[in-house]
């Protein structure tokens, strides 16, 4: 017979499980780690059955994916914009009442539609569109397009809306025509051209690491934008330039100003360029704002560049973005593209590669802080232990002095390992007048041990005396061997 006090024990709540489709591309991959640090339960898929992929993010690829399709609370669609549409009829209608199908594509108006088309009446549906790269390391201050659909998105619009809120996005809700008028520009103007750019270099035949060397800031920033679209996955640019159908008006204006512009050089038309140019100052209207922005955006790129010259000579440490290694040692010399370290020694580094010199190419670095340095170095070297015993004076406190102790910036860490009250004899003369006598009193003393653990580029022997010094002239006296230990 149950027992009226009996509690049945809470039915611990299921996880919502996501499945990404192309979840093993870099997009994907991205995705998969932000859901699954926020507790989601990601499952991934791929064309090309990368199953390494999946196992080294450790999440399960969806070998059955019909079955991973019918048992997900949320479908993610990012493949290649040009098979977008076609997943999309594939997999929405093997979806469960109640979940939810996004797409993560840089066109709206034919996913949605496709999603509104094929998805059952009770799976609801989101456009959207991540605004950022998969070399971005952080959601924080990136913006991400909703498109929600009227009666298909009531119940998780509002918390992928969250979702993303959360993680530091700024979150933009629009249709779908708008969106692909305004990324038509955003996207396609911008991307057509710096690509324009990067292949006109090429048909000049232009050497763009010799002007480097004539180079001005706002010239070298270009220069690193077109770098940037260049040097990524081209059938994606392809595909933004060519499934947006607003693109092709966008082009079509671009083409007529550059030829009209161009015009105007040749004939010498100074005050036609220069109506041109005022006009579209006008039209732009925030000239100014964008001057400070970008005077912030170069200086930075110039302050970062000082920082790392005037810290040759001294220990620095590097981020590797690309590789995500980081690289510590006693920079040697800073040139415009790269930098020379002498390496450090870390744990688990073999001895002989110990002063090893290494070059670093500038534009994959991140300088590390100061705090980010001491943190690797805190975790990555082998660190000598001491153990400083004191009697310290009368009424001071051990967390007073430990806290003066933390100041020295060769430690890694400091801590009481050990306090001992003991009473000693003390011996001073009697007041009276008879010679060779004295009084002995009983004196409580207060011994602590102090253990500093020392940074192991540091010289540990100059580290302790520093330290013991310290002690001694905070009124502090260096145990006597003799002196009782705690039991």
């Amino acid at each position: 017979m149950k027992k009226e006090h009996e509690v049945k024990p809470e039915k611990t709540p299921e996880k919502t499980k996501v499945l990404i489709l192309g979840g093993t591309g870099e997009m994907g991959q991205w995705f998969t780690r932000f859901f699954g640090e926020r507790g989601y339960e990601v499952t991934v898929w791929g064309k090309g059955g990368k199953v390494e992929i999946a196992r080294k993010m450790g999440v399960p690829f969806a070998s059955d994916l019909d079955s991973a399709i019918s048992g997900s609370d949320i479908v993610i669609v990012s493949v290649p914009i040009n098979v977008t549409e076609d997943t999309i009829a594939e997999t929405a209608p093997k979806m469960k009442a109640g979940s939810l199908l996004m797409d993560f594509t840089s066109t709206k108006v034919k996913p949605v539609e496709a999603m509104k088309k094929f998805a059952p009446p009770d799976v609801e549906v989101l456009g959207t569109h991540p605004m950022f790269g998969p070399t971005i390391p952080s959601l924080r201050g990136q913006t991400v397009i909703l498109v929600p659909v009227e009666g298909r998105s009531e119940k998780w619009f509002p918390v992928i809306r969250e979702l993303f809120e959360e993680g530091g996005a700024h979150v933009e809700v629009t249709t779908a025509a708008e969106h692909d008028r305004l990324v038509s520009v955003v996207q396609g103007l911008t991307h057509f051209a710096y690509i324009s750019i990067g292949t006109t270099i090429d048909r000049l035949d232009f050497d763009v690491r010799k002007s480097r060397k004539f180079v001005s800031p706002v010239y070298d920033i270009m220069l690193d934008f077109v770098g940037r679209i260049l040097g990524q996955n081209p059938y994606l640019y392809a595909l933004i330039q060519m499934e947006n159908p607003s693109v092709i008006e966008v082009h079509d204006a671009f083409l007529a100003e550059c030829k009209n512009l161009s015009e105007m050089v040749r004939e010498h038309d100074e005050e036609g360029f220069v109506r041109k140019m005022k006009a579209a100052s006008l039209k732009y209207g925030d000239t100014c704002h964008a001057l400070r922005r970008s005077d912030k955006l170069i200086n930075s790129w110039i302050v970062e560049y000082e920082t790392i010259l005037n810290s040759i000579g001294k220990v620095c440490g590097f981020y590797h973005v690309y590789s995500g290694k980081t690289h510590v040692g006693l920079l040697e010399k800073v040139r415009p593209d790269d930098v020379v370290l002498s390496k450090l020694v870390s744990k688990g580094t073999s001895p002989h590669i110990k002063n090893k010199y290494i070059r670093l190419k500038l534009e994959n670095l991140h300088l590390l802080s100061e705090t980010e340095l001491r943190e690797w170095r805190k975790e990555n070297l082998e660190h000598p232990v001491r153990d400083i015993a004191v009697l310290i004076p009368s009424g001071a406190k051990p967390e007073i002095i430990l806290g003066a102790i933390c100041t020295n910036e060769h430690l890694a860490v400091c801590e009481i390992s050990d306090i001992y009250t003991g009473v000693r004899n003390v011996t001073h003369p009697r007041t009276c007048k008879c010679p060779g006598e004295t009084d002995v009193d009983k004196t409580e003393r207060f011994g602590v041990t102090y253990r500093i653990t020392i940074f192991g580029d540091c010289n540990a022997d100059k580290v302790e005396k520093e330290i013991t010094e310290l002690l001694c002239g905070l009124g502090c006296r260096i145990r006597e061997k003799n002196l009782p230990q705690k039991a």
